[in-house]
């Protein structure tokens, strides 16, 4: 698949990190999705650790990239 019209999306929600790769007709190519911690410090309290989402993200962009076939080396 050619990378020169895709969109790379990301959704950064209270229980997971996902990545979405669309093509430039809006069809999905490649999903990717990882759970994240919830931390809960206090009573009705949540808290997420930062590294961690970071590192989910990037682990989701890598896999949806390297499923539709998209290098990064530019």
């Amino acid at each position: 698949m050619s990378d020169d019209h895709l969109i790379l999306t990301l959704d950064q929600g209270t229980t997971s990190s996902r990545a979405i790769l669309f093509d430039r007709d809006a069809r999905v190519r490649a999903v990717a999705q990882r759970p994240i911690t919830q931390l809960y410090p206090a009573s009705g309290w949540v808290d997420h650790d930062a590294n961690e989402i970071w590192e989910t993200t990037r682990a989701c962009m890598a896999e949806v990239l390297a499923a539709g076939g998209v290098s990064i080396e530019r």
